[in-house]
This record gives structure tokens, C-alpha cells and sequence, in this order.
């Protein structure tokens, strides 16, 4: 089984296949593999940063329970 990659893993291996693809010096077919694979990068890190951001704007409350975080005026 594979190990799930950390999101800097996965956003390195990212910049790297944007870097490749716009070198220019890549053939058509991997052209299309590699932006395939690189769609499928960004969205597993879009993915891990919204599930970041639900568990930051939960706050753990005095009874032990998580709740929305909300600031009030």
C-alpha cells in the first residue's frame, strides 16, 4: 500500500510538473499525462487545505464539544 504523500509533498511534486510543462521541452503525449496528473495534485491539495480550514475554525468549548468558531460583535 502507498503512503499518502503530505500536502508540501504533493504541492512540490506539483510546481515541479508546472515547471516541466512550461519548459515547453515536454512531447504532446506526456504534455497530457503530466496535466492530468497535475489536476489531480491540485485538487488533493485544494481537498487538504478546506479540510484544514473546517478543523481551524473549529473551537473545542468549556463542556469538551467542538463547535462552528464564530466572533461576535
Amino acid at each position: 500500500m502507498e503512503k499518502k504523500k503530505s500536502f508540501e509533498e504533493e504541492l512540490t511534486e506539483l510546481e515541479g510538473i508546472v515547471k516541466e510543462l512550461e519548459s515547453g521541452n515536454v512531447s504532446l503525449d506526456d504534455a497530457i499525462n503530466k496535466y492530468g496528473d497535475a489536476m489531480k495534485l491540485a485538487k488533493n491539495c485544494s481537498d487538504k487545505l478546506n479540510n484544514a480550514t473546517e478543523k481551524v475554525n473549529k473551537i473545542l468549548k468549556d463542556n469538551g464539544m467542538l463547535e462552528d468558531f464564530t466572533i461576535e460583535e
